[in-house]
């Protein structure tokens, strides 16, 4: 038993240990963590010596990726998600659906003894693109928004539609019973709305709860279980666990502006953000590691074929997802303007391209084939599971590598790079609270005692700097501050709070104050100067 635990934990320092070297490796390299991360688990497969380190479908589904979905359903707009939908659902429903029966047509070309229904389980195997992959590439290389907008909806909620169609094929593949349309169609109403509920009963019981607790500890741990308590019940229940974590994602991130103090948001901020930063780490560095165990199980097949195989099955991909955009996007457009009276203009071909361009697998897609049964109810065995299992990698790999290493040069080409200057909404949004600010410290000055009026008065100038960056008409800074003015009290902050930690830490070396005190005054300060970024930076 010991032996067996302290293997487990010397795998899991290997692991993490990669996971660090990767991610400073792809800080340095400039390149999108994910991708740096598949190679560098690619090449650790070859190393003598390497533990083989298989991947466990119930670690990925039940462990894994109930945080991962919570943290991108947290960090996603409601308001976006909402006005995109029905772009969403085309890609989701839509797109799933046309490649799953793409690959059902297409199948005997990469795998012998086929028929329609191992077609449809591979098809639905490698239709969902990757909720993390997708969005942390897009955002690095610079998409417009909008497109950022769609492929996050796209890849949150895409898992449920393709994880049925999987359901449905291996019922007919191994299952004795032939499922009809009838129980495919009520199984995926049922799967969507119970799902969704689930979400919101579970997220109105966490915000309850939040409601009456302000402590960051409890809170964040409390931030942690949820996802695995909507999980889990929703799976439970035979609804979609996936459904029930995005929607209460998305319901408690609404509300958390009440019930989260600005202390416990930064810690859960900075929780959350290396929670999923090494559980996003393992599971790439375990789909590198797993070329060994891929190729290992298919020894009938020379490794030129199977490479051929390979490549062919994740272009046809591709060109599956660039073949359903062109008509998807027109008709999803069509909808948004006729009923629902969204005025937004058509996508012209090289945004179609872009989004075309974006699909890349993830770890679903080759847990999902690893989870596949060996053999059927009759005792036969499963012989293309790992003909099914290799292509996945496939297209994990081509997808996840080459798209995303060729996305930056295509977005140039393209003249789609996002422009880096503030949006109009954000500076009008800034210039709104500033001038809310301003107009009640102009009220409480005409009604304050004259001691006092210096407080208002030094806070009314503070908040005039802030404004004199935000003019409206492209004219500049007004009421006589320019921006040298403003840039220089910047300056002159920033050298202050570094002052200030200066002569703190000289006081705990020369013995007049404690570290704990010292730890103190710098959260003070750390917390001053992230307001202060947050607001100038």
């Amino acid at each position: 038993m010991r032996a067996n635990v302290h293997a487990l934990e010397l795998v899991f320092l290997l692991l993490l240990l990669f996971v660090v070297v990767f991610g400073v490796l792809s800080q340095k390299l400039k390149t999108p963590y994910p991708i740096v991360l598949v190679i560098g688990g690619l090449l650790l497969s070859f190393v003598p010596g390497i533990p083989r380190i298989t991947l466990n479908p119930d670690v990925v589904f039940f462990v894994i990726l109930p945080p991962l979905l919570y943290n991108a359903a947290w960090l996603t707009s409601w308001r976006e998600f909402s006005y995109n939908l029905v772009s969403i659902l085309f890609l989701a429903f839509g797109l799933v659906t046309f490649t799953v029966l793409g690959v059902t047509a297409a199948g005997h070309w990469f795998i012998s003894g086929f028929d329609w229904r191992v077609g449809l389980v591979l098809g639905a195997v490698v239709a969902p693109t990757d909720a993390i992959a997708a969005t942390s590439i897009a955002k690095r290389i610079g998409l417009p928004k909008r497109i950022v907008d769609i492929l996050e909806g796209e890849s949150l909620i895409n898992d449920a539609t393709a994880l049925l169609a999987l359901e449905f094929g291996l019922a007919l593949l191994v299952g004795s019973a032939t499922p009809t349309f009838e129980f495919g169609f009520l199984r995926l109403i049922y799967l969507i709305s119970v799902g969704i509920l689930v979400g919101l009963v579970i997220g109105e019981i966490v915000h309850f709860v939040e409601d009456r607790v302000d402590d960051g500890p409890i809170e964040i741990a409390l931030s942690i279980l949820t996802p695995y308590v909507a999980y889990l019940t929703a799976e439970r229940i035979r609804a979609s666990g996936v459904l029930a974590v995005v929607t209460c994602g998305l319901y408690l991130s609404r509300k958390s502006s009440h019930f989260f103090s600005p202390g416990v948001r930064l810690q859960a901020w900075a929780v959350w953000e290396s929670l999923t930063f090494i559980l996003n780490g393992l599971v790439f560095v375990l789909i590198g590691l797993q070329l060994p165990y891929v190729l290992g199980a298919i020894q009938d097949h020379h490794l030129g074929t199977l490479l051929l195989y390979g490549a062919i099955f994740s272009g046809f991909l591709i060109l599956l997802r660039v073949i359903w955009l062109f008509p998807g996007a027109y008709f999803a457009n069509l909808i948004r303007r006729r009923v629902l009276h969204q005025n937004e203009p058509m996508p012209g071909k090289r945004q179609i391209l872009v989004i075309g361009w974006t699909g890349m697998r993830g770890v679903i897609s080759l847990a999902a084939a690893i989870a596949l049964p060996q053999t059927f109810e009759n005792g036969s065995p499963f012989v293309q599971r790992n003909m099914i299992i290799f292509l996945a990698f496939s297209a994990i790999l081509v997808t996840l590598v080459l798209q995303g290493l060729t996305l930056p040069p295509l977005i140039r080409a393209l003249g789609l790079a996002a422009d880096t200057h503030q949006h109009p909404e954000e500076v009008s949004a800034r210039r709104s609270l500033v001038e809310a600010a301003l107009r009640y410290l102009d009220e409480a000055r005409q009604n304050a005692a004259p001691e006092v009026a210096g407080v208002y008065d030094d806070l009314a100038q503070h908040y005039r700097y802030r404004l004199s960056t935000l003019s409206e008409d492209g004219q500049g800074p007004r009421d006589g501050i320019g921006p040298e003015f403003y840039n220089r009290y910047i300056e002159v902050s920033s050298e202050l709070r570094r002052i200030e930690r200066q002569t703190a830490v000289e006081l705990r070396n020369q013995r007049l104050i404690s570290d704990e005190l010292l730890r103190q005054i710098e959260r003070e300060l750390d917390l001053d100067e992230s307001r202060f970024l947050a607001k100038h930076g």
